[in-house]
């Protein structure tokens, strides 16, 4: 373990000038997502047109497969009112995820730094609209289950049953784009420059598209569940 840390402490970046430390490359690059996914939808916005062609084609159709996965999950009032939150997760995590793949940059999203705080935002804004949507007092004896006599013993596996949430959210990212981005480098170590696996890079991309989508999709499965308190639907 140490020995990889090593490793990708040599890996050459196009940042490095600013020096290796992880909270300085995490900032840096969680920028450059930031700034694509901000650039793609300018791109998408900035000539709308009836038939639509290019990125507004590619957005478009972006858009529409978060609704429909959003009404599939939970139903299309809430795939609709949510899309502005779980579509700018999706395509950010994207954007953070897809990075890494290119040589001298680092995915932001193989940080746990980063991926614990997008849980964190998720587990706390879900639980805030189901106490808007049901009130404190109901949303809390929702923990409890139907059965009373058997809710102090279910209060407190709801609670942490929650509570892992954030540890699932934050650790499946973050284990999967390390996982991805020390994959690279084994492969950028064996392969040589004028060879490039593109069955490798086709992976990673695959990899980087399926992350994103199950974070957004448990985003929308978290929602539900806390606005109409079906817990059975997770």
């Amino acid at each position: 373990m140490e020995h990889s840390g090593n490793l990708m402490e040599r890996v050459w970046l196009f940042f490095g000038f600013l020096g290796h430390d992880q909270t300085i490359q995490l900032i840096v690059h969680s920028l450059i997502a930031m700034g694509l996914s901000l650039l793609v939808a300018k791109l998408a916005t900035r000539n709308l047109q009836i038939v639509p062609k290019g990125c507004q084609n590619v957005m478009e159709a972006v858009v529409q497969g978060i609704l429909y996965i959003g009404k599939d999950v939970a139903n299309e009032e809430i795939a609709r009112k949510y899309l502005p939150l779980t579509g700018a997760l999706a395509i950010f995590i994207f954007m953070g995820n897809i990075i890494g793949i290119i040589p001298g940059f680092e995915s932001p999203t193989a940080n746990i730094n980063l991926t614990l705080t997008l849980a964190l935002i998720v587990f706390i804004y879900y639980n805030w609209e189901g106490i808007k949507a049901q009130g404190l007092k109901h949303y809390i004896a929702h923990f409890a289950g139907p059965n009373k006599y058997l809710a102090p013993l279910m209060f407190p596996v709801e609670v942490i049953s929650h509570l892992s949430r954030i540890v699932s959210l934050a650790f499946r990212l973050f284990g999967n784009i390390k996982g991805d981005d020390l994959f690279l480098l084994v492969l950028l170590f064996l392969a040589p420059w004028f060879g490039v696996p593109l069955a490798g890079y086709a992976l990673l991309i695959f990899s980087a598209f399926l992350q994103a989508f199950i974070f957004m999709v448990l985003t929308y499965v978290y929602l539900y569940g806390a606005i109409t308190g079906q817990e059975e639907a997770l």
